[in-house]
């Protein structure tokens, strides 16, 4: 065979993994990872789904330069703090947020189950916070504004957006040069959400996060329609009235509580979709979602109005 021709091929071939690569960026260099016994793990990664974080970080997805809004999404996977459904409700939203022109980031975060974790509940939020602030830190390079880095989750993953929404303790610090960057997101995109963990708790989340019987100050704390302040960002909220998972009220509550808070709030609660809404392929209105929310974050500032 000709030996241009057999080099195309070989190129042809190869160019799929190239694309499809994406830059890890671990969270923590090696000794200085907060609440961890020291304990080296694998990941653990079986059916799309991760059982064990071995490395803490995020996969970066980024739009062309020429399509760059210059707004940045870090995403939780959810799993009900047992995995990581990274594919469905990381990857493949990262992927359509690059097609709005938005910059995404997929967290691999410490489960509360990790055998290295001392404790369990804070260890999500750890990971979050500093992503974010690598995020900001890395803001001009990757050509993001700063003021505008929002954060989406769904499920479980939903539970931990809302937590660093609402956070206003640095669970973080460990001294070094991203300490004086924000950890708070701009914005905040929830997707079949945990909220509570209180009356109508996804049972699952809240034992994996805060074990088999947590105390009521545990429960009042990581009940986030509780933890609302001023300075919560806005939120942009999808459940379906069929979950049978997740509990529609878990959006109602917190959609209430912002309320409270007179912080800009879109709520939608489509009759059908069960658990975990997709990004495509879904029944009936709940199709609709990813152009309501494409709206949203233009009617908000968040990403500039597409000129015809």
């Amino acid at each position: 065979m000709n030996r241009l021709i057999l080099s195309v091929i070989l190129f042809l071939v190869s160019l799929p993994l190239v694309v499809a690569a994406q830059e890890f960026i671990p969270l923590w260099e090696k000794g200085k990872m907060p609440n961890s016994k020291g304990i080296e793990l694998k990941d653990d990664i079986r059916n799309e789904r991760i059982y064990q974080v071995g490395t803490p970080g995020f996969y970066a997805f980024f739009p062309s330069n020429q399509e760059n809004k210059g707004a940045a999404v870090l995403i939780c996977p959810g799993g009900g703090y047992q995995h990581l459904a990274y594919i469905i409700s990381g990857m493949q939203l990262a992927k359509w947020f690059n097609t709005l022109g938005i910059s995404a980031f997929v967290l691999n975060y410490r489960l509360p189950n990790s055998p290295d974790v001392r404790q369990r509940e804070i260890a999500p939020l750890q990971d979050a916070q500093r992503a974010m602030r690598i995020i900001r830190a890395n803001a001009e390079k990757w050509q993001i504004k700063p003021d505008k880095i929002g954060i989406l989750g769904t499920s479980a993953g939903g539970h931990l957006a809302a937590n660093l929404g609402t956070s206003t303790e640095d669970a973080t610090k460990i001294n070094d040069e991203l300490d004086k960057f924000p950890f708070n997101p701009n914005f905040m995109i929830l997707v079949s959400p945990v909220i509570t963990m209180g009356e109508y708790a996804h049972a699952g989340s809240r034992k994996n996060l805060l074990g088999e019987n947590p105390s009521r100050q545990l429960i009042e704390k990581y009940s986030l329609e509780k933890q609302v302040t001023a300075t919560t960002p806005p939120a942009f909220i999808v459940h379906a009235a069929d979950d049978k998972a997740v509990n529609p009220r878990n959006s109602l509550m917190f959609y209430n509580a912002l309320l409270d808070k007179s912080i800009s709030a879109s709520l939608h609660i489509f009759p059908n979709g069960g658990h975990a809404i997709a990004l495509r392929n879904n029944p009936g209105s709940t199709e609709t979602w990813t152009n309501l929310c494409e709206m949203w974050l233009t009617e908000m500032g968040f990403i500039p109005q597409v000129k015809k």
